[in-house]
């Protein structure tokens, strides 16, 4: 069983930065493939980034390319989500993820993102 636990949600102006965390439990952390997702008020939950296991490799939603890094600290067990240049569309819930194998099986609380015109 892993837990996740998100922080760094908050209120930023447009053009502004945010850095989210992500502190999983457990001692297999380094095996999971680790993501952020996001939903907006009435809408579907939507991929934002993920990261490999040893942190080699990540994928982004074009939404996000160029202006969010998604990274990881194995040994803290922890994974962040670096954005910058945050616009209005990006308020939302974010919620990280963990991936043993083929789906997510592991989701964190959520964090509140909200970014003003």
């Amino acid at each position: 069983q892993v837990q996740l636990v998100e922080s760094g949600g908050g209120l930023v102006q447009a053009g502004g930065s945010l850095r989210l965390s992500c502190a999983a439990s457990g001692r297999t952390f380094g095996r999971y493939t680790m993501a952020w997702f996001r939903q907006a008020p009435g809408k579907e939950r939507e991929f934002v980034a993920d990261i490999s296991g040893s942190g080699g490799s990540t994928n982004y939603a074009d939404s996000v390319k160029g202006r969010f890094t998604i990274s990881r600290d194995n040994a803290k067990n922890t994974v962040y989500l670096q954005m910058n240049s945050l616009k209005p569309e990006d308020t939302a819930v974010y919620y990280c993820a963990a991936r043993p194998l083929f789906t997510y099986e592991y989701w964190g609380q959520g964090t509140q993102v909200t970014v003003s015109s």
